[in-house]
């Protein structure tokens, strides 16, 4: 059964400012809630304190970029908030741009998948074995971590194209979509997940689509949203070319082109309670076992009020 979560539609400054969400999240049938990467406050600090103020719910970062710590502080800060929170942890990674990659190292990673593959081995050695015994091109580690009772963490990939889609597959617990069209997630990435899955003899990882939308009403533009919640996106080579092969074309010279052509290719939803409900089924359909609503457009341009009471409508919708 699909589950539904929410993201916070925002990057906070504060942790306090993802308050409202928890407790939305607490008290609604949302399951989980998410956080991107954050360059201000770090996503683990900020569910931690969401947990000290008694807002206790499941957590996902998705995700954050591997340059910025070592897969063995990875594992403390995952294992650390499911401690916390008592409850399970989504911890998903990804390497970023390149150009972020030679802004943080000098230099980006010479093999994208090879980095990612030893990023979730030690992660996985900390959190599964205690100890991690590593010697690879891009990271060492040869370290214990004390086992200690905790809900279950996740090591989640970002997923974008076949060839991360194919090693997530094979070595994560979680593959986490964002901005991938529903037929895309069904024909592109769920296969490459099943075939890097079986060559490794084990069971395919949950799928999690972190979907953009909005619902309709009188005074919004659904460009405008798309504009303000994935401009920056779309000019990133990596989602360029998974929108690319999507078959929605974007460019760097043309920004509210590109949110026209999401809108148009069905990487940005908008519509009533009940088309967005229709067009959400189609992911489930698609693979989607956990479907997460970002609603960045909305909040960026309305505000806080909106963007919660926007949350309810649209979980509210998918609970019918």
């Amino acid at each position: 059964m699909t589950t539904y979560s929410i993201m916070a539609p925002f990057v906070p400054h504060r942790p306090e400012q993802l308050l409202p969400y928890a407790a939305l999240t607490q008290w609604s049938n949302a399951y989980r809630i998410w956080q991107g990467q954050a360059l201000m406050n770090d996503p683990f600090q900020d569910f931690a304190h969401v947990a000290a103020s008694g807002f206790r719910v499941p957590t996902g970062t998705g995700v954050t970029l591997m340059p910025l710590r070592h897969p063995y502080q990875a594992a403390i800060q995952a294992h650390s908030l499911a401690v916390a929170s008592g409850h399970p942890v989504v911890a998903g990674f990804g390497p970023g741009a390149a150009a972020f990659q030679h802004s943080m190292m000098g230099a980006p990673y010479r093999s994208q998948l090879g980095a990612v593959r030893e990023y979730v081995q030690v992660m996985r050695a900390l959190l599964e074995k205690g100890e991690a015994d590593h010697a690879g091109e891009y990271f060492t580690c040869h370290a214990p971590l004390a086992p200690f009772p905790r809900p279950p963490v996740e090591i989640g990939l970002g997923v974008l194209r076949p060839r991360m889609a194919r090693l997530a597959g094979e070595i994560a617990d979680v593959a986490i979509t964002w901005l991938t069209p529903a037929p895309y997630l069904r024909d592109v990435v769920v296969p490459a997940l099943k075939a890097g899955a079986e060559a490794a003899g084990r069971p395919a990882p949950r799928v999690v689509a972190m979907v953009p939308l909005a619902l309709t009403a009188q005074d919004r533009n659904p460009v405008e949203l798309a504009a303000a919640s994935n401009t920056a996106h779309t000019m990133l080579p990596h989602y360029a070319d998974m929108l690319h092969r999507s078959g929605i074309e974007t460019s760097t010279e043309d920004p509210r082109g590109n949110a026209e052509a999401l809108v148009a290719g069905g990487a940005y939803l908008y519509g009533n309670q009940a088309e967005l409900a229709a067009r959400l089924k189609e992911y489930a359909d698609a693979g989607a076992d956990e479907i997460v609503l970002n609603v960045t457009g909305v909040h960026m341009r309305y505000g806080e009020r909106a963007s919660l009471m926007e949350l309810e409508a649209l979980l509210e919708a998918v609970a019918r």
